[in-house]
């Protein structure tokens, strides 16, 4: 329950921000909505908000939802208006984060006056709206100088408190322009009949677009009269929007969305969530919906004790080598936080197994003398042998893995030392959410990164989830090394990367799809 609002604490006022959302895909969040998730205390988002979006921030969250949730819970509109005025009373930086734009019927500015009568300060930062967006990603030009010189934007969901509706329909039957409902999939038919009653054609283009701009879209165009019974036929599900006009035979010529590579596809990603952004970006450009399915957490190690010893011998060392990106951010971090920086390296020799590996000492501003043409330890200590006997090798590693990278340099003559920079450590479990869709087999395919993220995502599968693994969803390996851990464990491999990177599983993906990279 929220405390009184007539009594707030006496601590400097926070401050609000509505931020517009965009209608599902991530990349739409304005510049400035970013900066504002950035800056946040406390983030209050509604239903229709892509959950991706709130990895971009450290802040608390919570889902406000007006009907009733998973859960059971369902919150009115004051209640919502009185959690921000008290957060912003507490001193809170707060961001009310809204699908679409807050102010076209999203109710923005009620929850704006609620705040100007409690004099807290807020702004309020726009969003693609749906109909825009809808449009434009199912291929429709809402408007055209052709077809269109206006479009309307109408509610299909009014405020049961009238009574009657306030749409005039005689008026938008002879509307020379384009007719976006909101909101109307459960009035669909009641729309169509008072658009064709009022004299609208029959034969007026139309369609209905549901969930718009998300791997899940789905248009249905048919002529005005029969788009109802073709929008029931197809079970099309909210939100959605509805368009009438001529605007709609541009689609079978305009429409790029949908023919994605990858369209409609569900791809787990196992990586840990604070370094997901890149394989989801990947999956969001191929058309598909990234389910984070985190397996390991990367935490720091239990203590610095080691690691600040050897940092304060590295000129002893001829050699550094990296194993990984957090192997990278987890030992020159370090040095920038005790006071030290990278000529703390300038003697040394880096070494780095991949790609991936070497950006990561990229943004250090090192570059690596030596990358195997193999992401692999094998091909790392092949490539390094030659030049490492008699040397000092400083190896930055996590709390576990494999060990062949200091035999086969200890066998070469090198002088080894292994030093922990970062745990690897196992998931407790799988979110319920994406735990559901991996149950119901709705999950197409899940990459698998590395040997122990294969073997601690066999640990986390439900028997439920277990079964659906082969069948409907299909396991793509990084590297051979990780498709070998996978099927020590029972998981079999569907495709696996010629490159062992995340783009590499990607790539794998396409092929076994029999599609193209766009």
């Amino acid at each position: 329950m929220f405390s009184s609002l007539k009594n707030p604490p006496m601590t400097k006022c926070g401050k609000v921000y509505l931020v517009g959302a965009g209608p599902g895909d991530p990349g739409l969040l304005s510049l400035k909505g970013l900066e504002c998730l950035k800056r946040a205390d406390l983030i209050l988002y509604d239903g229709l908000v892509n959950p991706l979006l709130l990895r971009h921030s450290s802040a608390r969250a919570e889902r406000t939802c007006r009907s009733q949730a998973a859960d059971g819970r369902a919150l009115k509109q004051e209640e919502i208006n009185a959690q921000l005025v008290q957060a912003a009373h507490e001193g809170k930086t707060v961001v009310r984060l809204k699908g679409g734009d807050p102010y076209i019927f999203g109710r923005g500015s009620e929850e704006a006056a609620a705040l100007v009568a409690a004099n807290i300060p807020f702004e309020v930062v726009p969003g693609v709206t749906a109909a825009t967006a809808a449009g434009e990603y199912a291929g429709l030009s809402l408007t055209h100088r052709d077809h269109a010189s206006a479009v309307a934007f109408i509610t299909g969901h009014e405020d049961p408190a009238k009574g009657e509706t306030t749409v005039d329909y005689n008026l938008l039957a002879k509307f020379n322009g384009t007719l976006v409902f909101y909101m109307g999939l459960h009035r669909l038919e009641s729309i169509v009949g008072s658009l064709l009653k009022a004299g609208k054609p029959g034969d007026t283009p139309a369609c209905v677009i549901s969930r718009a701009t998300t791997p899940l879209q789905r248009t249905v165009a048919a002529p005005l009269s029969e788009l109802a019974v073709a929008v029931k036929q197809a079970e099309l599900k909210p939100p959605s929007l509805i368009v009438v006009g001529e605007c709609v035979s541009q689609r079978e010529t305009l429409a790029w969305f949908e023919h994605r590579p990858l369209f409609g596809k569900r791809i787990g990603i196992t990586r840990p969530v604070a370094q997901a952004g890149p394989a989801i970006e990947r999956a969001i450009g191929l058309g598909a919906q990234p389910v984070l399915t985190p397996t390991i957490e990367i935490l720091p190690p239990e203590n610095w004790q080691a690691v600040d010893e050897t940092l304060e011998e590295l000129d002893r060392f001829d050699w550094l080598v990296f194993t990984s990106a957090n192997g990278v951010r987890g030992l020159l971090g370090r040095l920038w936080e005790t006071g030290r920086d990278v000529r703390s390296v300038s003697r040394m020799q880096l070494a780095a197994i991949g790609p991936s590996t070497a950006e990561a000492l990229n943004e250090f501003h090192l570059r690596a003398d030596v990358v195997p043409e193999s992401y692999r330890a094998e091909a790392l200590a092949e490539k390094l042998a030659p030049a490492v006997g008699g040397q000092r090798v400083l190896w930055a590693r996590a709390n576990r893995g494999r060990d062949v990278l200091p035999r086969e340099l200890s066998a070469a003559g090198a002088d080894v030392r292994e030093i922990v920079v970062y745990r690897n450590i196992d998931a407790d479990s799988i979110a319920p959410a994406e735990r559901e869709l991996l149950e119901q087999g709705d999950v197409d395919w899940i990459g698998l990164s590395s040997p122990s993220i294969a073997r601690a995502f066999k640990k986390l599968l439900s028997p439920e989830a277990e079964v659906m693994i082969g069948g409907t969803t299909k396991l793509a390996s990084i590297s051979p090394v990780t498709t070998a851990a996978a099927e020590q464990v029972g998981l079999p491999i569907a495709a696996e990367a010629n490159d062992f990177t995340w783009n590499g599983i990607f790539e794998a993906i396409l092929r076994a799809e029999g599609r193209e990279s766009s």
